[in-house]
């Protein structure tokens, strides 16, 4: 057994070079309780909604539901308690620990596990684990420990964000000086460990010792930046608006819900108590939280958002997903959100018809008949055949659902009728049109399994019918996949597919950890597939440099220099606490590679990404990012974070298309924009009017970037997606304007936003 160093590890007291540590909880901001939010007065549809997920969270079971961490830690105690069996008693103990370091209480997992190893030589035999576990369980417990004292406690804009600064690096170090220590002890024993080497070197950077201070035979050439790389730093000033509420893992929907010409945001957390919050954009720079007021409090969980105007009355819905990772644990209902245009929201899930109790995260809204009504496909988490993810329990088959629209309000669930009843662990899904016949195809994300595409047979069948072609396409892999969207990234004309690559917990900081150091990193990598245009496609994920272990969990992709090509974000990380990685941005270069700007942009953020939404916040004419941060586990939380842009001298154009024959959110409009130059020269530039990828929902304008120098858009061609596939085509625009389109108008409507600064920048949050 490893036993060196264990003396020096028991010095630590609850004290900091003279200062006492808090060692405070730290609260979810969005949990709440439901046992007392009101319901008089409220819309049937709200209050049953409401009573049902009290129903499910009064169901939840901590002996098979590996989130309710708090439950599980207090069941565990109280075994150890019980149990006259010494044997079972430690194990039990060491299941405690570990679920109050998950459940965020960490300090009371310190001390069980260090009583665990002073009684080390009688107990080890017993608990299923050995010195070098809880070495790591401690060090990843005062890493957190940190983390909390620091990062959330004295949180700043710049907190948790690689390369970290100087104002972020921590104040209170005891929990990243003792993480050093128990990774160093690690090490010494074996150097080629390299999840142990990673969170060595994250420890070490939070206190500023990275790279002087870390011996050169396990130096992890991290920070290197490329000083050629034309970016200005982003700037997270989400604190400022105070709209970086403080959550787990969700979702969110940036969108002018209110018709106020401001794109305002909402968000979910994962925990079944944790509310959906609204913020809406009051124009002048603020945001203010109007969740009570918009009829929202009690809609509670969920993991994911998209949004979609299913009744075409000119505001924009919100589907809230329920139940990922969770098997038959996640039998719980997903809410259609109605919007009501008054600043109102109520669900309507059960008079829309599309009440189902399936475990969820990902859903897309589509006209997939083209009679101008959006039909609704969730790809739901079944058991699947190839699924190894042992921590799921009771899997069952969950097929995924299409509700056709009826376009009376409800919908009807035809996924076997059309072929799309699939029964895998589908954790993204995308629509797109991939052979340009005017009507939309579907590619679907499996974790642990073959990912499949479908193409849209309605043109010669005329009714809804898909046919697998994933074998003929060539866009099978990779075999853990998790967000995916369709986009034009080389602007042929021609849609294309990125789905990235996700993995399990033992395998995150190792590979991440192996990439920089130029190893195999035994991780699933992302997939780039150049549309063909023929049916097939190419993998150029090494041409486009793109063979980099991302794990992603949210991701969305925009346009954040305004070139005309599509730049793309990643959340990252997998729900261990150990999974300490930096979300990326991939930046476009002309549509032939991507260059990794994380670094370089500030974008390099340590903690979970989930839900991302690319959006121009302050009407200033480039696009802003807002990510959805935290973990699954209880004590996972953090704050979300809104990265300002900080400018370019790029051309642009807002689109606000409205469809009469099409769906009036315009959902799969094909737009070719005409651009000449001051020099002569002309192109072409290509966009389909979504929310985005499948973990992230941007707003529905087309927020187009033309690149420099633009001397006139000489046309602007609409394609609508009705019947006839209609077009429209608009002539002499200039560039840096605000467009709304209507289908049923000859001529299109500018607009004139006012512009906004948001706020004092990157202020602290008290």
């Amino acid at each position: 057994m490893v036993v060196m160093g264990i003396c020096l590890l028991f010095s630590c007291q609850k004290s900091n070079k003279g200062r006492t540590l808090l060692f405070g909880s730290f609260e979810n901001e969005m949990t709440i309780n439901l046992d007392t939010v009101g319901l008089e007065g409220r819309p049937e549809g709200t209050v049953k909604m409401i009573n049902l997920l009290k129903k499910s969270r009064n169901e939840e079971n901590p002996e098979i539901n590996i989130y309710l961490n708090s439950r599980r830690a207090t069941l565990f105690k109280k075994l150890a308690e019980e149990s006259p069996d010494d044997q079972e008693q430690w194990k039990y103990k060491y299941l405690s620990a570990k679920e109050s370091l998950n459940a965020g209480n960490t300090w009371s997992a310190i001390e069980i596990l260090q009583e665990i190893l002073r009684n080390q030589d009688p107990i080890m035999d017993y608990i299923d684990a050995d010195v070098r576990e809880i070495f790591g369980l401690l060090g990843i417990a005062y890493l957190r420990l940190g983390e909390q004292e620091n990062c959330l406690r004295y949180h700043n804009h710049q907190s948790c964000i690689l390369p970290i600064s100087s104002a972020a690096q921590h104040q209170w170090e005891l929990g990243s000086e003792k993480a050093m220590e128990f990774y160093a002890l690690l090490l010494r024993n074996n150097p080629g460990d390299l999840h142990s080497r990673w969170l060595y070197h994250i420890a070490a950077m939070t206190l500023g010792k990275y790279p002087e201070e870390i011996p050169h035979e396990l130096l992890i050439p991290i920070l290197n930046t490329d000083k050629t790389i034309d970016i200005e730093p982003f700037r997270d000033v989400a604190g400022s608006l105070g709209i970086d509420t403080n959550g787990l893992s969700g979702g969110v929907a940036m969108e002018d819900f209110t018709g106020n010409g401001f794109l305002d945001i909402m968000t979910s957390s994962f925990g079944m108590s944790d509310q959906l919050f609204f913020y809406e954009n009051q124009g002048n720079g603020t945001f203010v939280n109007k969740t009570k007021e918009a009829g929202l409090l009690g809609i509670t969980g969920g993991l994911n958002l998209i949004h979609g105007d299913y009744n075409n009355d000119g505001y924009p819905d919100i589907l809230l997903m329920r139940g990922a990772w969770k098997g038959s644990e996640g039998e719980i209902p997903n809410s259609l959100l109605k919007n009501n245009g008054d600043g109102t929201f109520e669900d309507v899930t059960f008079e829309a018809g599309i009440l189902s109790q399936y475990p969820t995260q990902t859903a897309s809204w589509v006209d997939v008949d083209n009679d101008g009504w959006l039909d609704l496909f969730i790809g739901n988490e079944s058991k699947g055949e190839t699924l190894n993810f042992a921590s799921i329990p009771g899997r069952k088959n969950y097929p995924c659902e299409l509700f056709m629209n009826n376009g009376d309000g409800t919908f009807r669930n035809e996924a076997k009728q059309a072929g799309l009843d699939v029964s895998d662990f589908v954790k993204g899904v995308s629509w797109g049109d991939i052979n340009n016949d005017g009507y939309p195809d579907v590619y679907m994300s499996v974790l642990g399994g073959k990912n499949r595409l479908f193409i849209n047979q309605i043109p010669s069948k005329g009714h809804p019918s898909f046919e697998e072609i994933t074998e003929i396409a060539g866009v099978g892999n990779p075999f853990h996949s998790f967000p995916v969207w369709f986009w034009d990234y080389d602007q042929d004309g021609f849609l294309d597919i990125f789905v990235s690559g996700y993995g399990t917990e033992e395998t995150v900081p190792y590979s991440v950890a192996a990439s920089f150091l130029g190893l195999p990193t035994g991780a699933s990598l992302p997939k780039l597939y150049r549309n063909n245009g023929d049916l097939t496609f190419t993998d150029i994920s090494r041409e486009a440099g793109l063979q980099v272990p991302l794990f992603s969990m949210g991701s969305n992709f925009g346009d954040i220099n305004n070139d005309g090509y599509p730049d793309f974000y990643v959340g990252t990380g997998v729900p261990e606490l150990h999974s300490l990685i930096p979300s990326q941005m991939f930046l476009n270069e002309n549509g032939e590679s991507f260059t990794n700007v994380t670094f370089e942009g500030g974008f390099g953020h340590l903690q979970k990404g989930h839900g991302i939404a690319f959006g121009d916040m302050d009407n200033d004419g480039d696009q802003d990012i807002y990510c959805v941060m935290g973990g699954a586990f209880e004590g996972d939380i953090y704050r979300n974070v809104l990265f300002e842009n900080p400018g370019n001298s790029n051309n642009w154009i807002r689109l606000k298309l409205h469809g009469s024959k099409a769906n009036r959110s315009a959902i799969g409009a094909r737009i070719k924009l005409s651009v000449s130059y001051e020099d002569g020269s002309r192109r072409e530039i290509f966009n389909t009017v979504s929310t985005g990828g499948s973990f992230g929902s941007s707003p529905l304008q087309q927020e187009i970037g033309l690149g420099n120098a633009v001397r006139k858009i000489d046309s602007i061609e609409v394609r609508w997606p009705d019947k006839v596939y209609s077009n429209t085509i608009y002539t002499d625009i200039d560039p840096n304007t605000f467009w709304e389109i209507y289908q049923n108008k000859e001529d299109p409507v500018q607009l004139f936003p006012k512009k906004v600064e948001l706020t004092s920048k990157g202020q602290p949050h008290h």
